[in-house]
């Protein structure tokens, strides 16, 4: 596996799996430039709200003409009790919609568009977004705008290799089922969520190191990471 020096972006880095993966990059060394409305926890902190378009400015004004290895976009929002029996579609307000399909959909689009540049001038240049399994065909949830937003990611991906083809960016989504963040084993542990043994982090920042080692020559457009059923070992 390549173990060079990169320069990365990351996007969605206070928590979660973007947090996580801020960190494993910074403790390899690499230059890692963080995106996020609240303080990252590591790399070079960039505060930007990616709902709207003066956060995706600020983006490309703090990186500048800086060369990118990659972007790493690990981003997401949902609805107010997304994934409990809390959730409620008739209870979402539009507000609540349009925010999470701009968080989820419109943002990667705006920020590879402003930062296509900056990765075109690197000799082996990688998007990579965090999906979901729900963005995947007859895998919906009852969570219209999260699955959507998701849905809507794996069209804008499928497209912006086109768009940006001469470029030669590589682009992958990658759709795991529940990782093991704080949040997801706090929800694990008090009920929310079924019992279940979620995605390992390791798994996560694994196969992203894995898509940043492959040549040139070689794309994975999709990535999907699902967990075993019980008893399926």
């Amino acid at each position: 596996m390549d173990q060079a020096a990169k320069t990365v972006v990351v996007v969605g880095a206070s928590r979660g799996i973007g947090a996580a993966v801020a960190q494993h990059f910074a403790d390899r060394g690499d230059t890692v430039w963080s995106v996020s409305r609240s303080p990252a926890v590591a790399g070079e902190w960039i505060q930007a709200d990616i709902s709207g378009p003066e956060g995706i400015g600020a983006i490309a004004r703090a990186l500048g003409n800086t060369p990118l290895d990659a972007l790493l976009f690990m981003g997401g929002v949902w609805e107010e009790g997304a994934f409990t029996d809390a959730y409620d579609f008739r209870a979402s307000s539009d507000a609540e919609t349009r925010f999470v399909i701009a968080v989820n959909t419109i943002a990667p689009i705006e920020i590879t568009r402003a930062l296509a540049a900056n990765l075109a001038q690197t000799a082996n240049p990688r998007a990579l977004y965090i999906g979901a399994l729900t963005g995947l065909d007859n895998c919906a949830s009852p969570e219209v705008a999260n699955t959507a937003a998701k849905f809507g990611l794996q069209g804008a991906v499928q497209s912006l290799r086109l768009a940006l083809g001469v470029q030669n960016i590589g682009f992958t989504v990658i759709n795991p089922g529940n990782v093991a963040t704080e949040e997801v084993l706090l929800d694990i542990e008090e009920g929310r969520f079924g019992p279940q043994t979620p995605i390992p982090m390791a798994v996560i920042t694994g196969a992203i190191d894995w898509l940043l080692s492959l040549p040139p020559a070689v794309d994975v457009p999709e990535l999907n990471l699902w967990q075993r059923s019980p008893g399926n070992s």
